[in-house]
């Protein structure tokens, strides 16, 4: 499904909110390959999981022709710098609700691209008829945590040992949820 277009400035960036395009595939692989080596909050470390630009382009029409499922990219400085799915279900008991990830390049953390992803998905949402929305977070990743929990998710259940980063120790994968009637 797409969504209009919204404009944002925050401590001097310009960015804009938007629905992908299959003409972002090639630069949605390249970002998705930079922030997995940025950052540890993913699941994949670089190189893993690689999504070419075929795989983005199937993925984004997919999104574009389904009601159930939302692809948003942010883009500051003519370039794509973060991009959020939501990606619903079509069997009757799991209806109600869709599966929310984010992720945005490190340069670009602090500016509110990763709130104004979320305000626009939970108002696809909201407008959609889509009652939860269900996300997994790092535990270690406590400004996305309290980002959560400020626009109304809760902690639903922690999966234990769940992820061993870099240094060789586990952790823990929290499960976050948001109900809305």
């Amino acid at each position: 499904m797409n969504i209009d277009q919204k404009g944002f400035e925050v401590k001097g960036l310009s960015y804009i909110i938007r629905s992908a395009d299959p003409a972002d595939a090639a630069k949605l692989s390249q970002l998705r390959l930079q922030i997995d080596g940025e950052t540890e909050n993913m699941d994949r470390v670089q190189g893993e999981g690689v999504i070419d630009t075929s795989g983005f382009e199937q993925l984004i029409a997919r999104d574009t022709e389904d009601n159930r499922n939302l692809f948003l990219v942010a883009e500051a400085e003519g370039e794509i710098v973060a991009f959020s799915r939501c990606e619903g279900n079509h069997l009757t008991r799991f209806s109600h609700k869709v599966e929310f990830g984010i992720c945005a390049a490190r340069e670009y953390w602090g500016f509110g691209i990763g709130k104004h992803l979320l305000e626009q998905s939970l108002a696809w949402a909201d407008a959609n008829g889509i009652t939860k929305i269900i996300l997994y977070v790092l535990e270690t990743n406590e400004k996305a945590v309290q980002l959560y929990k400020r626009f109304g998710f809760e902690i639903e259940g922690v999966i234990t040992k769940d992820r061993i980063l870099s240094d060789g120790n586990y952790y823990n994968t929290i499960v976050m949820g948001r109900f809305k009637l």
